[in-house]
């Protein structure tokens, strides 16, 4: 049997959970939000990395949908709506494969009924408009995981891809994390500053998660995650899901990205434009500058690197399609986890390592902070503060 076969059978039975799918946004930005014409339950190559065959393909068992909205749209309470209703439409539309899931018992539900748990995932603080009834009334409507901050900086969070401000977590920042781990949301560690990552595992009374972040000292970009906060995580319990994104994973391909997007700001588009136009602005730059490319090895050597920083019990996977332009060889798409574990298995992975990373830890994550919630209920009440009065 090969490493490939090997995996797709290990995969049966610990399917992958992904940390985080962008394709909710790329139904708004290539079709506001017409499922018909793109539809999922057939092959969409041409326009998407992810559709329902392509995932039973790569054996997904559970996948977060990121309800991602840019941090610089003036509406963004009412967009991330619009992204929860997506993907309510795109559950109701696939009942036998898809099932709505809110705790770990939903996940472990449709893993025994063969559907793929459909869980979400607030992109940014920014979603909330620094409000914490706004954060409950998400949660209230399916919301497991709010990331802090996406490449902007919020009001109480630094983002990594920003200037400092905050110097990580606000005053009222910390009472964002407190209430998360009262609600049972999961506190996502990606796209924040070392230090808002810091703070955050200092507040924090749950486990955190990093939906879609890599290794800093494998590839050295503020999106990835230092040593020293992997090795904190053992003693929070929480999990940094690796992510595939070329510019995260590989080193040459930091300097390319940078100036692509330079590139296509100098067209007239945001550098995280997904639409077809930008696209073609992005190919004729590749023709020009030849990509570097990241592979299923390199994906790999991450994970190499975080398991020995932080053990193999805070490990997951978070591919981050439809929400980047580029992939690696052999992870073109979300049919390409089999050709990871196998990559891990010819590097000595077991089959007890490879079932902690696809499935047992991310499952084990949502339900010990739904134990945290539980103990809170007893001794603690929704929070009704605010920026003003806890930052001035």
């Amino acid at each position: 049997m090969t490493s490939l076969d090997r995996a797709r059978e290990l995969l049966r039975e610990f399917p992958v959970v992904d940390g985080h799918n962008d394709l909710p946004w790329a139904l708004r930005e290539q079709v506001r939000y017409d499922l018909a014409a793109r539809d999922i339950a057939v092959r969409q190559d041409a326009h998407l990395h992810t559709d329902l065959p392509r995932l039973r393909e790569g054996g997904v068992g559970a996948q977060y949908w990121s309800v991602y909205v840019r941090s610089d749209l003036p509406d963004a309470v009412p967009a991330t709506l619009e992204q929860i209703d997506c993907v309510r439409q795109l559950i109701d539309r696939h009942p036998q494969d898809l099932r709505a899931a809110l705790t770990a018992a939903d996940m472990e539900a449709a893993r025994t009924e063969g559907r793929i748990a459909s869980l979400m995932g607030a992109e940014g603080g920014h979603s909330i408009a620094n409000s914490l009834g706004v954060l409950r009334a998400l949660y209230a409507l399916g919301v497991r995981y709010m990331t802090l901050t996406h490449n902007d900086n919020v009001d109480w969070a630094d983002s990594a891809t920003d200037e400092p401000r905050a110097g990580g977590l606000t005053a009222f920042g910390r009472e964002v994390v407190r209430e998360m781990n009262r609600l049972g949301m999961l506190v996502d560690l990606s796209h924040v500053a070392p230090t808002t990552m810091r703070d955050a595992l200092d507040t924090s009374t749950a486990p955190v998660i990093f939906s879609h972040s890599s290794a800093r000292a494998v590839c050295d970009h503020p999106r990835n995650i230092p040593d020293d906060v992997l090795e904190r995580l053992p003693a929070n319990g929480g999990v940094a899901m690796v992510t595939f994104v070329p510019k995260f994973v590989l080193q040459a391909a930091v300097d390319w990205t940078a100036a692509a997007d330079d590139n296509l700001r100098a067209h007239g588009f945001h550098h995280l434009d997904g639409t077809a136009e930008a696209m073609k602005v992005h190919q004729a730059f590749e023709e020009r500058h030849p990509r570097p490319v990241a592979t299923v090895a390199t994906v790999a050597d991450h994970l190499d690197h975080m398991r020995e920083v932080a053990g193999v019990d805070h490990l997951g996977i978070g591919g981050d399609y439809d929400g980047t332009a580029f992939t690696p060889e052999g992870l073109a798409d979300v049919s390409g986890y089999p050709n990871l574990l196998a990559e891990l298995l010819d590097r000595g992975w077991s089959n007890a390592d490879l079932a902690k990373l696809t499935w047992q830890n991310a499952v084990r994550v949502l339900g010990a902070a739904e134990d945290v919630s539980r103990a809170l209920a007893e001794t603690s009440a929704p929070s009704h503060a605010t920026l003003e009065a806890l930052d001035g």
